[in-house]
């Protein structure tokens, strides 16, 4: 079994997906242990309080420095001893030892095909900003592991969606969200769950056993 923590900053429509997604079958043999967010007002802890699941808010404002948040959140990381975690719109820096720790064990999704814009100061609306101001015709999501970089790691799975004529950044998010976001990251850990990605040469492999 699976065992997961996802950590959330906002909503946590892709942690209802996940969510949605255990409870239907689509991911098997998978479990949430947590869900973790820096706010304490997101609704990502309603919704894991709701399915019977430790919400808990961790904040660097209530450190007096970003060591020592750094120490607390990887020790509250590790008290659910997680064999993945998974960043569902978490605006948060990972602590570079919690990246060494738990190399290849965590996952995040971003709402564009990477390797356009993605990076530093590209999140939430301000990559489908940028994406409509560069004119792009094709935009999407990437799942991919974590690594020092940003959203640098192996990618595991991309979702492209069209762009549309009369797109807004919160239309075109929403779509990015409903065709890309909450399909890709639920298949990644289903297949992750089930022994199907490695990381070969730097590279994310999907091992093709007949489940599509």
């Amino acid at each position: 079994m699976l065992k997961l923590v996802v950590c959330v900053s906002g909503g946590g429509t892709n942690l209802q997906a996940i969510l949605d997604s255990i409870d239907n079958g689509a991911i098997t043999n998978t479990e949430v242990a947590a869900v973790i967010s820096n706010n304490a007002n997101a609704y990502a802890l309603t919704r894991a309080r709701e399915h019977g699941i430790t919400g808990i808010c961790i904040s660097p404002k209530q450190y007096e420095s970003r060591e020592s948040f750094n120490r607390a959140f990887l020790k509250q990381i590790d008290n659910f001893e997680p064999d993945l975690i998974v960043l569902a719109g978490f605006l948060v820096v990972i602590p570079e030892m919690m990246i060494q720790k738990y190399r290849n064990r965590i996952i995040n999704i971003h709402p564009s095909l990477i390797p356009s814009f993605c990076g530093t100061g590209y999140y939430g609306l301000k990559v489908h900003e940028g994406a409509l101001e560069r004119g792009v015709k094709v935009t999407g999501a990437t799942v991919h592991f974590v690594d020092e970089g940003t959203d640098t790691g192996p990618i595991i799975l991309q979702q492209p969606v069209m762009v549309e004529a009369e797109d807004t950044p919160e239309i075109l998010q929403r779509r990015v969200m409903e065709q890309a976001e909450w399909k890709i990251l639920p298949q990644a850990i289903d297949m992750i769950a089930n022994g199907r990605v490695e990381v070969i040469n730097g590279k994310a492999v999907i091992a093709d056993n007949g489940k599509s």
